[in-house]
């Protein structure tokens, strides 16, 4: 039977979200087309993670080997490149993040495996596997075919799909021996650097409430803010908001900022270029408010409200707050 293979990624003991997104990618192909799911888990501290994943694939290979705690080029290469030829997977799934963007081209030019990146969606064709990516910053959808091959590599997009897999499975747990690292050159992990520190970090948000261009000036930002609050929700903005420092970089969504996938997402004021929906139009619910009918948020919002945000807004506001 095929296999569908998920690199596991992680940092400083946290599972990262794209890697829960990879298996329920796997998990819903290998159910159409009959396949196996293989989770693959690398670092001393990979098995503290080992429950999380035993209901969630078919095998789980472990590899207890404190050289790849941290993600380090040359031995995640290495150890990878073994697996792929061992165990052959019909598919080789890697976040497109930083590791997955560092490591999938090397390893596609040593294991002479077609690789196909950012995909925003994947499904098989008889031999091929079909996948759908953007370019242009998100403005053309681009519907791939790639030629017949024994296996594949693609590394997927973060927020691209749902990260609640379904459970139910009982997985194999397959410890690998660890390489000998003799010859290893090149890079090498010597420590994090920390990012500047966030106010909010608006990807964890259940409900976002976003401004855009409408919001008109910074003194009626505040008018948002209180709705916002009323209903438990989050402020974030559109590129505009943020270029003129209305709000901070950090709480931008679209293709130069965050990608956000919340429950609940109520764009207010924004126009819905594609740069912006790129960023958020796999959220759980969308609703926007508009004055222009003909606005593009409305063609991915599941609700809409023609009318000008400043009366709409205090009405909704004291709707909450008397609840």
């Amino acid at each position: 039977m095929g296999e569908i293979l998920v690199l596991v990624e992680h940092r400083r003991g946290e599972v990262r979200d794209v890697s829960m997104e990879m298996l329920g990618l796997a998990n819903s192909l290998a159910k159409k087309h009959g396949l196996e799911v293989t989770a693959l888990l690398l670092g001393d501290q990979a098995s503290s993670f080992e429950d999380t994943f035993l209901k969630l694939c078919d095998t789980l290979l472990l590899l207890k080997d404190p050289a790849v705690d941290t993600y380090d080029a040359e031995p995640y290469l290495k150890v990878l490149a073994d697996v792929l030829r061992e165990r052959q997977p019909l598919i080789t799934l890697m976040g497109h993040t930083a590791i997955g963007m560092d490591l999938a081209p090397p390893l596609a030019a040593r294991t002479r495996i077609p690789l196909v990146t950012d995909c925003v969606e994947l499904d098989l064709e008889g031999d091929c596997l079909r996948a759908e990516r953007q370019v242009y910053g998100g403005k053309v959808n681009c519907h791939l075919k790639l030629k017949p091959s024994k296996q594949y590599l693609a590394t997927i997009r973060p927020g691209s799909f749902t990260s609640e897999v379904e459970q139910g499975k009982k997985a194999e747990v397959v410890e690998l021996a660890p390489p000998s690292w003799e010859g290893q050159r090149g890079r090498k992990f010597v420590t994090y650097l920390e990012p500047e520190i966030e106010d909010v970090d608006i990807s964890d948000a259940d409900i976002l409430v976003s401004i855009g261009r409408g919001i008109g000036k910074p003194e009626n930002i505040p008018i948002a803010e209180a709705f916002a609050e009323a209903i438990g929700a989050t402020l974030s903005c559109s590129r505009p908001v943020a270029d003129k420092g209305w709000l901070p970089k950090s709480r931008q969504v679209g293709t130069s900022g965050k990608t956000v996938r919340p429950k609940v997402y109520i764009a207010l004021g924004i126009s819905g270029a594609f740069q912006h929906q790129a960023g958020m139009k796999n959220s759980g619910t969308i609703i926007a408010v508009n004055r222009d009918p003909k606005a593009p948020i409305f063609k991915v919002a599941h609700y809409g409200i023609v009318g000008d945000m400043f009366q709409v807004l205090p009405m909704l506001t004291e709707k909450f707050k008397s609840k």
